[in-house]
């Protein structure tokens, strides 16, 4: 596949499926490009390479005995606010430094029942309250096309992560602006799930914006991104 950290989360799909690269390959190529640029951006909080190549290697087993989902195989970060259970969940915040949960989140529990494979926890500001994400307890988190700037809040490491090709996709939250306010400034899309169909609320109104982003940073690649500053 040319260009394999831009493609998008379909296309991966589909390379998947017709056996044009094994879930083992592209989970190295994003582990090794978020070892080469991540110390500059700061989108990650912590790396779990073990843990995503043990879930690629089963997720090729599942693509091998055609038992695969649209998203077994295909590598993502999850916020860090998102619990993963035996894995450090700290929202960003020394509060929780060296928490680690007995328990998945509903949707982390979903998305690796699905076949994902984790490369790490993305980076946030502290218990989500910020906008720029410079409140990190542990490190600010840069905009991949300008590193003077900001990528936004407080899902500004999903976003990065996303902007710069170190996650096909990426999971964050948002309750009043904390996707949108990310996705935009990163030059990402994503979407924001509404609550309910019902009358308008903070999450449907965040919904409305131009640039929605997921409740789960949900960015794909279906966005042209640069590098080149984080380079």
């Amino acid at each position: 596949m040319s260009d394999l950290h831009y493609q998008t989360v379909t296309g991966m799909s589909r390379a998947l499926a017709e056996r044009e690269i094994s879930s083992v390959e592209l989970t190295e190529a994003h582990l090794e490009r978020i070892g080469e640029l991540d110390p500059r951006i700061g989108a990650y909080l912590a790396v779990t390479p073990d843990t995503a190549r043990a879930q690629a290697a089963e997720a090729d087993r599942r693509l091998a005995q055609g038992d695969a989902g649209p998203l077994t195989g295909i590598p993502l970060q999850l916020k860090d606010n998102l619990s993963t259970r035996g894995i450090a969940t700290t929202c960003a915040s020394l509060m929780l430094d060296g928490y680690t949960p007995p328990y998945d989140a509903t949707v982390t529990m979903r998305l690796l029942q699905g076949g994902g494979t984790l490369l790490g926890k993305g980076n946030m500001d502290e218990f989500a309250m910020g906008s720029s994400n410079e409140t990190s307890a542990f490190k600010t988190v840069h905009n991949p096309w300008d590193l003077s700037r900001v990528p936004g809040g407080s899902s500004g490491g999903p976003a990065a992560a996303v902007a710069a090709g170190l996650a096909p996709y990426s999971l964050g939250s948002g309750t009043r602006g904390s996707l949108p306010q990310a996705a935009a400034p990163s030059g990402v899309a994503g979407l924001q799930a509404t609550h309910s169909p019902g009358p308008p609320s903070a999450a449907s109104w965040v919904s409305s914006q131009p640039t929605a982003s997921s409740r789960a940073s949900a960015s794909s690649h279906s966005h042209p991104r640069s590098t080149r500053s984080a380079r």
